[in-house]
């Protein structure tokens, strides 16, 4: 990773300079999903909430600054793997939320696994569930393909990837694929040509190349991989290139990025760059020229630790032709931090933060990050954050 916070890239990655098109008709949305259940104790070990309120998702206007919350409802969530739980459709009328954990007495430390899907119509007034059904075991990242007609959602504890057709804005059980219990997959996106996908093995340290044919999904028997514990991901707007953030042991040591080249046949991991301690948080920008990572740092390390610290970093990059990265800005953020989210000029950064409660706002303008008021929530943890872009 070079540091050079004054030096502007002189060649941004190629094919990432996509002109945004107008968009005046509906809102600039992002949608939080908050998990109520689980705190961290005096140890910085996850346990149960007691008494917990129900789980919630917050609507966040993003359209204008400083974004505003314009609204929240009740829907099963869980910080329990990549902050991606959470999927809305182009035109915000309707999401996706999955729930990988739950609040359980018969459970350690309080909690079990969950595998609750929630599909949210948000042009109800106020929103509403519309259809309830499972995945499987720690039921995290959704996505759909680009027409729309295929979801996928990774289950964490079950080792599997749900596959479920969709019509009508409703999702039918197409099939699973089973990677084995331990693989614990996590992280996925979908090619913008809507006929592959990728899933990362956090538990296992591979990344899954899965197929797509239709309602057919098959996995390619060549794994690919990046580092230890590959884990968030996201996909450039032209589709050439994936990025998998690798939050290694979580035990001190620098963790990493990795770019997975997906307009070469095969895809491959083409470059790593070391990028601070535990990246869960990973969000490129939406012309793809900025890779922004939020970085725990250490601060749900245990008491004691060399390595925990009070606050979490948000670090901005430039993703320049290589591809690399080049570091333009940092600042210090909240505890436990998980999702990011950018409005749909590039200029607004949302990031979650578990322990405050609360949503860190940023302005990001030529190259450099300017704190704002956050946002706060009354009764919940936001763990999963997304944008319709």
């Amino acid at each position: 990773m070079r540091f050079n916070r004054s030096h502007r890239p002189a060649r941004l990655l190629a094919g990432s300079l996509m002109v945004l098109a107008p968009f005046a008709a509906r809102a600039d949305l992002a949608l939080s999903s908050n998990d109520a259940h689980t705190v961290l104790n005096e140890k910085n070990a996850q346990v149960a909430v007691l008494n917990a309120p129900p789980d919630s998702v917050t609507v966040i206007d993003l359209g204008v600054f400083p974004p505003r919350v314009t609204g929240s409802f009740d829907a099963p969530g869980s910080v329990v793997g990549p902050p991606t739980a959470v999927w809305l459709a182009a035109d915000e009328s309707w999401a996706i939320v999955t729930s990988a954990t739950k609040a359980d007495p018969a459970g350690p430390s309080g909690i079990s696994p969950d595998d609750r899907v929630s599909v949210i119509d948000l042009t109800a007034k106020p929103p509403a569930i519309v259809q309830s059904l499972t995945a499987g075991a720690g039921a995290t990242t959704v996505r759909l393909a680009p027409d729309g007609k295929l979801a996928l959602i990774a289950n964490r504890a079950a080792g599997t990837v749900s596959i479920y057709t969709v019509a009508d804005k409703r999702l039918t059980p197409s099939g699973t694929i089973d990677f084995g219990k331990g693989s614990l997959p996590g992280g996925m996106v979908i090619a913008t040509d809507g006929r592959s996908a990728l899933v990362s093995r956090y538990g296992d340290n591979q990344i899954s190349l899965l197929h797509i044919d239709g309602t057919s999904v098959t996995v390619d028997p060549r794994p690919l991989t990046s580092a230890v514990a590959p884990y968030t991901m996201d996909i450039t707007p032209d589709g050439k290139l994936a990025v998998v953030a690798n939050m290694g042991r979580g035990d001190g040591d620098i963790d990493s990025v990795s770019f997975i080249d997906l307009s070469r046949t095969p895809p491959r991991v083409v470059a790593t760059e070391s990028v601070g301690l535990s990246p869960e948080g990973i969000r490129l920008s939406p012309d793809g020229k900025y890779l922004a990572v939020a970085l725990q740092n250490g601060t749900t390390r245990p008491p004691g630790s060399p390595f925990l610290h009070s606050e979490g970093r948000l670090i901005m990059f430039a993703v320049v032709e290589g591809p690399g990265l080049i570091q333009m800005a940092e600042l210090p953020i909240g505890r436990w931090s998980q999702g990011i989210a950018f409005s749909r000029d590039g200029k607004t950064v949302l990031v979650q933060n578990m322990v405050e409660r609360r949503i860190d706002v940023f302005r990001f303008e030529d190259d450099t990050l300017t704190p704002s008021a956050p946002i706060q929530l009354p009764n919940a943890g936001p763990a999963a954050i997304a944008t319709p872009w």
